[in-house]
Formats: structure tokens, C-alpha cells, sequence
């Protein structure tokens, strides 16, 4: 062995001893004209991976309100880098885009025990950063999407809050949902899909559900949306395009009656014309109609 590679192991060791203290971790930071980044901060450790989430704050903005936004990627790729509504940091909401243990490393619940204790610290070091912690939102695209609508209805549910984190004394609750074309029901999404949908979800499923939904109905059950309305969820924006072929438009459609069914506050904006993501999601009209909501429902 070589005094390099010697050297890297050394430093890798290190590395992975330091202790996870998101504060003083010596994050990356980038300096933007309407908002302030920081990277990289990590905000829980578990099966010796770090966990990170990487924050945009707007400037000139007092205690702004907080959406935390979780990426899509079929649950299996991905990563924080990648955040569809940016927009809304230069309209003075700060934004925590997580990272969260992938279905290749971890079968569900992970992905929620992840997101619920991202949540955890980033109400726990709201005055550190600078945000609001009594008025946090959650959203998402795709798998994201599902992810994002999957946390918001399960606030206070106990069985899915899972021990990740160092700051379980917090609650993990959000108080609105914008679900980007996400998967509501995984006992019915494949009956729905395209054959190309179909090539998609099938693997995506076993990895996620550890079996296809109907081999492993109770599971199919419990990692549903749908599954979990009731009467105390937060209020929801859904955006679903009407060409879509990987998540098929009656998924938003059946969360969208479950929330009228109970009365709950809900708006459904189907994209003409769109298929799965791209700019018609994210344009002046769409953010517009997000930060309306988002307005509403945290009282910005």
C-alpha cells in the first residue's frame, strides 16, 4: 500500500468518527442574489450513513416559512440537487432539500423514519438557520411526491416515526402538502399503468415494498397515501399532468376524492399536455399558485 492510499484510508476514518453536530459542521455555502445556500449539513446518521439536507434561505426575509422538499427517483436514485420549485426561495421561503436512505439500501419505512427525522432537526435548529418552525411544509415530485404526501398525512402516527436522529423530543408534523404527481395507492397504481409505466414500477416496487403489491397486499396497504387520510390532515396541493405515463393521473385523483371526502382543504391542478416533470410544473403560473397556497395554509 502506498502512503496516498494510506493516507485517504486515514482521513476516512476520521471522517466518519466526527461527530454529528449540524451547526458547527463546516457546510458548503454559495451566495445567490435572493437567497443564501448551505450544503451538506447533516442531520442524522444511521447504518453508518450520514444523512444530510441542504438548505435555501431567503435574504431579507425574518423567519421565513420552511418547505422541505424530498426528490423523486422511483425511491431507488436521486438526490437533494435536484429541487423543482427554487422559485419560491427567491419569494421569501426557506427550503430543506433531503437526502433519505434510498430502496436499494433500505426497504420502506426507511425513507419515512429519514424524512420524519429531517424534519425532526430542522425543527430543532430553526434558530439557527433562521426559519419558522411552527410553519413547515412538505413537498415532492414523483416517488418524492408519494414520500412527501406519505409523511404529511401521518403526522403524529407513532408506528412511522421511526428512532433516526438525535431529537425525537420534536415532532415531525407538517402544516401543508404540494404532491407533484406522486403514487397515492401502490394496491392500484399497476392495474392503472401504461406498459411503460408498468416496466417502471414493477422493479421499482420490489425494491421499494420487498415484493409485488399483490403478493404483499398488507404492506401494499400500509406504504399507501390513501390509506392513511383522515380528518386532522394539513391542506394539499396536487399537480398531476393529464399525459402522464409513468404515474397514471387517477393516482392523484383517488388522493384528491379521499381528502373531499372528509372535507378536507384540498386543490387539484391538472397540467394539460404535460407528461412526467418538466417546466410546465414549475412555470410563473404554477409557482404563483403555489406560494398562494403555501401563503394560505402557513399563514405567510
Amino acid at each position: 500500500m502506498n502512503v496516498r492510499n494510506t493516507l485517504a484510508r486515514g482521513l476516512a476514518a476520521f471522517i466518519l468518527c466526527l461527530p454529528i453536530v449540524g451547526p458547527q459542521w463546516a457546510h458548503a455555502q454559495e451566495a445567490r442574489e435572493d437567497y443564501q445556500v448551505l450544503k451538506d449539513i447533516p442531520y442524522a446518521q444511521v447504518d453508518g450513513q450520514v444523512l444530510l439536507v441542504d438548505l435555501y434561505l431567503p435574504r431579507d426575509t425574518p423567519d421565513p416559512p420552511l418547505l422541505v422538499w424530498v426528490h423523486g427517483g422511483a425511491w431507488s436514485r436521486g438526490s437533494k440537487s435536484s429541487v423543482g420549485p427554487l422559485g419560491l426561495a427567491s419569494a421569501g421561503f426557506a427550503i430543506a432539500s433531503v437526502d433519505f436512505r434510498l430502496s436499494g439500501e433500505a426497504p420502506f419505512p426507511a425513507q419515512i423514519h429519514d424524512i420524519k427525522a429531517a424534519i425532526r432537526f430542522l425543527r430543532a435548529e430553526a434558530k439557527t438557520y433562521g426559519y419558522d418552525p411552527e410553519r413547515i411544509a412538505i413537498g415532492g415530485n414523483s416517488s418524492g411526491g408519494h414520500l412527501a404526501a406519505f409523511v404529511g398525512v401521518t403526522n403524529g402516527h407513532a408506528a412511522l416515526e421511526g428512532e433516526v436522529g438525535d431529537h425525537l423530543d420534536q415532532s415531525s408534523s407538517v402544516q401543508a402538502i404540494v404532491d407533484y404527481y406522486g403514487p397515492t395507492n401502490l394496491a392500484s397504481i399497476l392495474p392503472q399503468s401504461t406498459p411503460h409505466g408498468l416496466s417502471v414500477r414493477q422493479p421499482a416496487l420490489d425494491l421499494l415494498l420487498g415484493g409485488q403489491p399483490d403478493a404483499i397486499p398488507e404492506v401494499a396497504e400500509m406504504a399507501s397515501v390513501v390509506t392513511h387520510v383522515d380528518a386532522t390532515d394539513p391542506p394539499l396541493l396536487i399537480f398531476h399532468g393529464d399525459q402522464d405515463p409513468q404515474v397514471p393521473i387517477n393516482q392523484s385523483h383517488e388522493l384528491h376524492g379521499a381528502y373531499k371526502e372528509l372535507g378536507l382543504t384540498v386543490h387539484f391542478e391538472v397540467v394539460h399536455g404535460a407528461a412526467h416533470g418538466g417546466p410546465a410544473f414549475h412555470d410563473a403560473e404554477r409557482n404563483e399558485l403555489t406560494r398562494r397556497f403555501l401563503d394560505e395554509a402557513l399563514g405567510h
